[in-house]
């Protein structure tokens, strides 16, 4: 792992987007973990290609990292901090100890950017003809997913990426993909952004690796996947997602009070043990949760995306999740490791 330490920080400390090259390799390393993924991890659909249900080793605690949105420094905190005392997440991860899971959302910054947003939308529209602030956005936004699909190659069993509705990286209308913008023009932007400076190869790869991830990943107690449930997805159509766009929408466009009553108390019936659902949470991320946490559907549903902080859930391998306990936030002091 310390060769793999060493990139992660490399990919932190640079200062311009990762360069094409290199990322088109990224890239292509990443997509032959995921295309290759073991049955018992995703169960196979009709092609034989892993489906979009991860299953989780029951026997070992799991980190959840909610919404990054572009914040190189979050994750690597969350694989630099002390998750057992004198070990880091990383180093568990490595050992065959930890499981981590990103609940999606790796791109386009948030809040904390949104003068950069307008200023980049202005070097859009002259065609970046300068291009100082999308090339910052692009830093961070590819440097997180090169963090990202460099961990997979590494610990392909234990570390996993949920779709987010960021994962959109063509802006396209589709599949269970819609386009994206807020502060700006930010999905159109960073097509262009990508045709110009990075081509159409590149970018056809980019899109590939999203429709690749898996949506939804079932524990020891507990179900993830970006948003809340719009409605019950029986196990089959997680598998057969590919050719499900209501399921890719449905996990990972959902709104607060848009999903079916009793979805995730059905969800958690269907994919959990009767022991385990009887006191099973489903977290996820999606929309912002001050504080910690916030809970919907009777309780049962985890919100932990907080925006200004780094917060994450680290449920244990046995006994119940307790919340208090469980969910907590990393100390930014932990970015040292790198």
């Amino acid at each position: 792992m310390a060769a793999l330490r060493r990139r992660l920080g490399e990919i932190f400390h640079l200062e311009a987007p990762p360069e094409p090259g290199g990322y088109r390799q990224t890239l292509r390393a990443a997509l032959e973990v995921l295309d290759h993924e073991p049955s018992w991890l995703r169960p196979p659909d009709r092609q034989g290609r892993p489906g979009g249900l991860v299953m989780l080793d029951p026997g070992l605690p799991t980190i959840v990292v909610p919404d990054l949105h572009a914040r190189m420094d979050f994750f690597l905190c969350v694989l630099g901090y002390e998750a057992e005392p004198g070990l880091t997440a990383l180093d568990l991860l490595s050992l065959g100890r930890l499981q981590i899971v990103c609940l999606g959302d790796g791109v386009h910054a948030e809040g904390r950017a949104a003068g950069r947003w307008r200023s980049a939308r202005e070097e859009y529209e002259e065609d970046f003809a300068s291009h100082y602030c999308m090339d910052e956005e692009m830093r961070e936004s590819l440097g997180v997913m090169a963090m990202v699909m460099e961990v997979k190659s590494a610990v392909p069993e234990r570390f996993h990426f949920l779709k987010g509705n960021h994962e959109n990286i063509t802006n396209e209308s589709g599949g269970g993909n819609f386009p994206f913008r807020k502060f700006a023009l930010e999905g159109q932007m960073v097509r262009a952004y990508m045709e110009r400076f990075y081509g159409e190869e590149v970018l056809d790869l980019h899109a590939r690796f999203e429709k690749e991830l898996p949506l939804l990943a079932s524990g020891h107690g507990f179900l993830l996947s970006h948003a809340e449930p719009a409605a019950f997805y029986p196990r089959a159509r997680l598998v057969e997602y590919r050719s499900d766009p209501e399921v890719v929408a449905g996990l990972t466009w959902t709104d607060n009070g848009d999903a079916e009553p009793g979805s995730v108390r059905k969800m958690l019936d269907h994919y959990l043990s009767l022991d385990e659902a009887r006191d099973g949470l489903y977290f996820g991320g999606h929309r912002p949760a001050s504080g910690g946490y916030l809970l919907r559907a009777e309780g049962r549903y985890v919100q932990i995306h907080d925006p200004e902080r780094f917060v994450v859930a680290q449920l244990p391998a046995t006994g119940r999740i307790d919340l208090q306990r469980d969910v907590r936030e990393i100390d930014s002091r932990w970015l040292l490791a790198f």
